[in-house]
C-alpha cells in the first residue's frame, strides 16, 4: 500500500489543513421539514456531515382508507406497469401488495429504494428525478398503468402517460396534511442557517406557520418543488442538481463551501 494513503502520511505539500477536512456543513443548523416518520434518512445525511438537524415536521401523512381498499382489490397481474411518485406511495402500495406488474417505475431514487425494500425490482428510474423526467423516459405503449400518488397530486403524470398511449388507473391511498410544530420547534426553525424543502406541501405548510420568514438559505430538492416554494412567496436560494435527499444535502454543502 502506498504510504501516502495512510492517515497522517500525507506529504507536507499535499497535506490538507484541518479546515479542509471539516465539512462545510459542520455546526450548521438545518431545518428538516419532512413528516416525522420520514425524517430519519435526511437527518442521518446531515449529521454525517456534522450538521445539526432541526426536525420540524410540517406535514403528516394521512391514509385514505377507501382508496387503499380499492388499491388492495386491484390485481397487479392485470397491469403492464406500476408507476409510483413518492416513498409514501411506495409504502401504501406495499401495505396491500407483495407483487407488482412486470415493469415498475419510480419517480426518483428515494421512491425506488422504498419499493426495492419491499422486494420489487425497478425497470425505470429517470435521470431527471421528477414527474417530467419520468415522462421523458417512459416508453409509448397501449397497455395498462397503475399510478399511485397522493390525493390532490397534479395531473402531470396521468396526462403525460395517456398522451403516449397508456390506459391509466390512478389511485391515491394517502394525502398530506399540515402539522403544527410546537413553539420550541418554531423558534429553533427560525434561528437555523438553512431550511430544506423536499415537497411543495411542506412549503405551503411553512407559510401557514411562519409566513414569509425563513432562515437565510432555502433549498429545494428539484425544479417542481422550487416552483411550488416560490409560488407561496418564498425565495429559493438553490435547487439540488440531483433531485434526491443526498442531492439536497450535497447542494447545501457545495453552496456553503462556495463550490457550487
Amino acid at each position: 500500500m502506498n504510504s501516502c494513503s495512510r492517515p497522517g502520511s500525507w506529504p507536507a505539500h499535499f497535506r490538507p489543513s484541518s479546515a479542509e477536512l471539516v465539512s462545510a456543513l459542520a455546526g450548521r443548523r438545518v431545518v428538516v421539514t419532512r413528516a416525522a416518520e420520514q425524517a430519519d434518512e435526511l437527518v442521518s445525511l446531515l449529521e454525517a456531515e456534522g450538521a445539526v438537524a432541526v426536525v420540524v415536521p410540517l406535514i403528516e401523512i394521512v391514509p385514505e382508507p377507501v382508496a387503499a381498499a380499492t388499491l388492495a382489490a386491484l390485481k397487479p397481474s392485470e397491469f403492464d406497469w406500476l408507476v409510483v411518485t413518492s416513498p409514501n406511495g411506495a409504502s401504501a402500495y406495499l401495505d396491500v401488495h407483495t407483487t407488482a406488474p412486470g415493469r415498475v417505475a419510480a419517480v426518483g431514487a428515494t421512491t425506488a429504494a422504498a419499493l426495492a425494500a419491499g422486494g420489487l425490482r425497478m425497470t425505470l428510474v429517470p435521470t431527471d428525478q421528477r414527474a417530467l423526467g419520468l415522462l421523458a423516459e417512459f416508453p409509448a405503449g397501449s397497455g395498462r398503468v397503475l399510478l399511485v400518488q397522493a390525493v390532490g397530486a397534479e395531473t402531470t403524470m396521468t396526462a403525460g402517460l395517456q398522451r403516449v398511449g397508456w390506459q391509466v388507473t390512478p389511485n391515491s391511498p394517502y394525502r398530506s396534511a399540515p402539522a403544527r410544530p410546537s413553539a420550541g420547534q418554531q423558534l429553533a426553525a427560525l434561528s437555523a442557517d438553512a431550511v430544506l424543502f423536499a415537497s411543495g406541501s411542506a412549503a405551503r405548510a411553512w407559510v401557514a406557520v411562519f409566513g414569509q420568514t425563513t432562515p437565510p438559505i432555502v433549498v429545494a430538492i428539484g425544479p417542481q418543488t422550487a416552483a411550488a416554494v416560490e409560488q407561496v412567496g418564498l425565495k429559493v436560494s438553490l435547487v439540488a442538481a440531483d433531485h434526491s435527499l443526498p442531492g439536497l444535502v450535497a447542494a447545501l454543502k457545495s453552496h456553503l463551501a462556495g463550490t457550487e
